[in-house]
């Protein structure tokens, strides 16, 4: 699975870390988190100082990864 994350109550209540393009990037903070219609999305930075948006698609339970 691409993304880790911590579910409490519901699946992807936040996510821990991600594998993108190979490489596993540990998530330092959430900076923005949001409800979609169809999920959630993330706006993140890594422990590498990077930031990436995180998107969870609950009618198909998959995760997609961009980096802005």
């Amino acid at each position: 699975m691409p993304v880790e994350c911590r579910s409490d109550i519901e699946y992807a209540e936040r996510p821990l870390a991600f594998t993108w393009q190979g490489q596993r990037h540990e998530i330092q903070d959430i900076l923005q988190a949001w409800r979609i219609p169809n999920g959630k999305r993330f706006r993140v930075l890594t422990t590498d100082d990077q930031i990436f948006d995180l998107f969870f698609d609950e009618p198909t339970a998959e995760w997609q990864i961009h980096q802005p």
